[in-house]
């Protein structure tokens, strides 16, 4: 599915990189969030930078064992900013076959865009001359997130990853992290912007190619900035995220 138009390909792109929001249900644990506010902050920065695209790095959700409710004002929050949502499912919400996105709440939201779901593994914005493709977690066993790289076929390449970064990993070694990505995988996509999620801090990651973990809004208190500018240069900013928590 190719998104509807909303910008023509000869202005500066904006995409908005968070990961790590573990919605998830707490009735149990009064006071503590279901991340479903750190997804209204991070949708509000991209709303304020008119964002082409959100990029949501994995483990949007804890967990897929949700009740209806939750997963339906997600759903809500979801399809109500209007902007383009592109997620990575992550180690904690995998395509399964019981994942929560399967569920017609959130498998039927037009401008939300699930790699692995209601895509393979690349999302094409042809008016915008952008790919975003990444290697969703389809399982909870180990997998490299950037073992095999994608051909670039537009002016715009945007590569999603949710793992660990280790500069250069003993992969035969045993037992080791799971969910690797080293600077030889990060080199080898030669997409202009590496977004990665497993984090829950900021960082700049990588040599010589650099790659950028936005960690969670939770613990981070931001979000990435990313724009492509029509010069070739990407200009990546923090943005703070200020978090009202449930019950303030």
């Amino acid at each position: 599915m190719t998104p509807s138009p909303s910008r023509h390909a000869d202005r500066d792109l904006v995409a908005v990189h968070s990961s790590d929001l573990h919605i998830d249900d707490v009735t149990n644990r009064p006071g503590a969030s279901d991340g479903l506010d750190m997804l209204s902050a991070v949708l509000t920065v991209g709303r304020r930078h008119q964002a082409d695209v959100i990029l949501l790095a994995g483990d949007t959700f804890e967990s897929h064992r949700l009740p209806p409710a939750l997963i339906e004002r997600t759903a809500a929050i979801l399809a109500n900013s209007e902007l383009a949502i592109a997620i990575l499912p992550g180690n904690h919400d995998p395509v399964i076959p019981n994942a929560v996105y399967r569920q017609r709440s959130l498998r039927e939201i037009d401008n939300l865009h699930v790699l692995g779901v209601t895509c393979p593994d690349a999302l094409l914005f042809s008016h915008l001359d952008l790919e975003i493709w990444g290697r969703p977690h389809l399982g909870y066993g180990d997998m490299l997130p950037f073992e095999r790289a994608r051909p670039r076929r537009t002016r715009w390449q945007i590569a999603l990853g949710h793992g660990h970064y280790e500069s250069a990993p003993d992969l035969t070694r045993h037992p080791r992290p799971s969910w690797l990505i080293s600077d030889a995988h990060l080199a080898n996509t030669a997409a202009d912007y590496i977004a990665l999620g497993h984090w829950n801090r900021a960082a700049k990651v990588g040599h010589p190619t650099t790659a950028y973990y936005s960690g969670s809004p939770d613990y981070a208190q931001s979000v990435n900035v990313v724009r492509f500018c029509q010069n070739g240069e990407v200009r990546v900013t923090r943005e703070p995220v200020p978090l009202l928590r449930q019950g303030d």
